[in-house]
């Protein structure tokens, strides 16, 4: 590792932290703190090693997100938030964010694939409202482990579909080790258009958000994955 080589602290070394460690060795990223669940409990202590990082990647769980980016912003340090299930409490992150001229980025899903499905689905959105005879329908699926339902990615392509002026439901499906799959089905009496993406591993997540992490050094503000892509959208 040189002087020049990005440095990055990992924020909850569950599925997706073993995950983010091993994209960052692949890819020649110094990951100098890697912080569990007993590790932020020593408060001082895990400030001190996140202030070593010049960017942290966060996967931990939904109710303890706002506290672990409130740690982030304390010890000044960028942070990028793969967590999800949290995001009722995004517009008074963003104020904080914003008070503490800090940066966040944050997305429910750091697929580039995901990205480009939801770009797909707002287009998608605007022509179905002036159609008449179109139902829409979501489902979703993700392994048996996964706490919020819907997951977050199936709320972010709602909101994309949500020029359809329809109202969309959301089936989720728990199961065995899924990585991720959802479906986006426009359907009528005679036809029917199916959006689907499956995530075949879950190192493309851990791919996006440390490119993620890569892009948001040295910047401030409040970000999303749209950003880092140039789609529009942002935060």
């Amino acid at each position: 590792m040189t002087a020049d080589t990005p440095r990055i602290a990992i924020l909850g070394m569950g599925r997706m932290g073993r995950e983010v460690d091993a994209a960052a060795q692949e890819r020649g990223v110094e990951v100098v703190a890697r912080l569990d669940v007993d590790d932020v409990a020593d408060r001082a202590g895990a400030i001190a090693a996140l202030r070593e990082a010049d960017v942290v990647i966060s996967f931990t769980q939904p109710d303890s997100a706002e506290a672990d980016i409130e740690l982030c912003l304390e010890a000044g340090v960028p942070v990028v938030v793969g967590t999800t299930g949290w995001h009722g409490q995004l517009d008074a992150v963003r104020a904080r964010v914003t008070e503490k001229e800090g940066a966040l980025l944050w997305a429910p899903n750091f697929s580039v694939g995901v990205a480009l499905m939801k770009a797909i689905l707002e287009r998608a959105g605007e022509l179905l409202r002036g159609l008449d005879g179109f139902d829409v329908h979501i489902t979703e699926t993700h392994h048996v482990a996964k706490k919020d339902a819907p997951s977050g990615t199936a709320l972010l392509l709602k909101e994309a579909l949500a020029g359809s002026g329809q109202e969309v439901p959301i089936e989720s499906v728990r199961i065995g080790e899924v990585a991720g799959r959802h479906e986006v089905c426009i359907d009528n009496a005679n036809e029917q258009i199916v959006v689907s993406h499956e995530a075949r591993n879950r190192r493309i997540f851990a791919d996006g958000a440390l490119t993620s992490a890569l892009w948001l050094r040295g910047r401030t503000g409040v970000f999303t994955l749209d950003d880092v892509l140039g789609l529009g959208g942002g935060a």
